[in-house]
């Protein structure tokens, strides 16, 4: 895939990593998935605090303009897992295929992915992904949505080409 240029924003969310008892190995995953995507020009790390998560979501997006704001971590059951309703609060529309592309090949792993919440939706022209928590999940997620990136955002931006895959 060519490079492309679109600005990138990764927010994790980690009552363990924003007090520094942990590393975020799952950013720094998402990171260097990006690269041949475009550049990552903000990185956070923050505590599951809903207030703050779509304090930062909506200013990255109405502020800075990103294009693609990936978080990790909080898509869970646990009473402070607040990323998917953080996420939703600040969303103009969800983009639910791309959630459940993640959970079905998620299933093939684990029955555990049938809990996650994780959603990906579109506020503006910037893209909201959530990916869960584990440096494993991370990765093997962001798989499952890395061939449409570039289509996705690129239409968000207004490309006018058709949808349909040409034959050869």
């Amino acid at each position: 895939m060519d490079e492309m240029n679109y600005q990138i924003g990764i927010l994790t969310l980690s009552d363990k990593g924003a007090c520094g008892s942990r590393e975020d190995e799952s950013g720094t995953i998402l990171a260097e998935l990006v690269v041949g995507l475009g550049h990552v020009v903000r990185y956070q790390v923050i505590a599951d605090e809903q207030d703050k998560i779509e304090m930062i979501l909506t200013s990255w997006v109405d502020d800075l303009g990103l294009d693609l704001i990936l978080t990790t971590g909080g898509t869970g059951v646990s009473p402070r897992d607040v990323t998917p309703q953080a996420t939703a609060a600040v969303l103009d529309y969800q983009l639910p295929g791309m959630a459940e592309a993640m959970r079905a090949e998620s299933l093939k792993i684990t029955p555990r992915a049938m809990i996650s919440r994780a959603i990906v939706g579109v506020r503006q022209q910037t893209m909201i992904v959530n990916f869960p928590g584990s440096p494993k999940a991370v990765r093997e997620n962001y798989m499952v949505l890395q061939p449409v990136f570039g289509h996705a955002l690129a239409k968000l931006k207004g490309d006018p080409e058709d949808c349909a895959i040409k034959a050869p």
